[in-house]
């Protein structure tokens, strides 16, 4: 009788102490979701006023070729990005947990410094270093006699911002990795030591089998980040206007339609599409790597 009392208190006590979050959930999330897919389905017009036009701003946003454009160049950029910065993240993390480094504390600190600075004054920071007339990557070019590498130009920026993000992030990763690393528990270490496996053996046999869970979360985390990829080419644009257009990544189109075309309907349309192309990505490569592991 006691415990058919208490069960439904219990839930009571637990509906209490997770409406908080409920709350600000929806009033945060669910509520901006809704009235953009709401704002979504009209058209602003100059004649007409405001026009329910249901999908067509959808059909409109899958022809954009600006959009189309950015999404590519977004997909080229987490090839090129994403897997070196996993690549240091682990190196790192490897190293750290080996235990045979030197002020691995200070070295710990150091690489995860980056993710402390703001991405505001890392992209200005950079965009400092890369300057071909007043930067001194440039000047040091010069010094050699060697002609200054245009980081701004439309070879290289892309090149540029992959290394900007893989600054930021790399210590982010190794924090995450090295934390999976420290939950390894002592008696496969032991075990592995038993067999006679050296350092080498160990990292590939035992190490990386036990990362591929916290390597998994890393690399859906960077498919999400590779494709909101805002503050950087935003910032960059003031110094290489000619490369960097409003359509440069699909979050600064959507931005750029939003608040300097006032196009709000539109701009909502294709939020929502990056935000299925976001999940479809993320979906596609955890499957496919849940499926290899099986």
């Amino acid at each position: 009788m006691t415990s058919t009392r208490t069960a439904p208190r219990r839930q009571a006590a637990g509906h209490l102490f997770i409406a908080p979050f409920m709350i600000v959930f929806v009033a945060m999330l669910v509520v901006p979701l809704a009235y953009a897919g709401y704002l979504s389905l009209f058209r602003e017009q100059l004649i007409g006023g405001t026009t329910f036009v249901g999908l067509d701003n959808y059909v409109r946003a899958l022809t954009d070729e600006r959009l189309l454009g950015g999404v590519l160049r977004v997909a080229e950029f987490f090839l090129l990005q994403v897997p070196l910065m996993l690549l240091l993240g682990l190196l790192f993390a490897l190293a750290l947990d080996s235990g045979m480094l030197w002020l691995s504390r200070f070295i710990r600190l150091g690489i995860f410094v980056p993710y402390a600075v703001p991405s505001v004054v890392a992209a200005l920071m950079w965009g400092y270093l890369y300057g071909p007339e007043f930067g001194p990557i440039a000047q040091l070019a010069g010094t050699l006699g060697l002609p200054a590498p245009d980081l701004l130009g439309g070879d290289l920026m892309l090149g540029s911002l992959a290394n900007i993000v893989t600054w930021e992030f790399a210590g982010y990763n190794m924090i995450i990795l090295y934390a999976a690393l420290r939950a390894v528990p002592a008696e496969l270490y032991e075990a592995a030591a038993v067999d006679g496996a050296g350092a080498w053996r160990t990292a590939w046999s035992v190490k990386l089998p036990a990362l591929r869970p916290a390597l998994l979360m890393a690399l859906i985390f960077s498919v999400i980040g590779s494709f909101q990829l805002f503050n950087e080419p935003q910032l960059m644009q003031r110094l290489a206007p000619s490369v960097i257009d409003s359509a440069y990544t699909p979050n600064l189109y959507a931005y750029s339609l939003a608040f300097t075309s006032q196009d709000l309907n539109y701009a909502a349309a294709v939020s929502f599409l990056l935000g299925l192309v976001i999940v479809a990505v993320s979906y596609t490569v955890q499957l496919a790597l849940t499926r290899r592991r099986t």
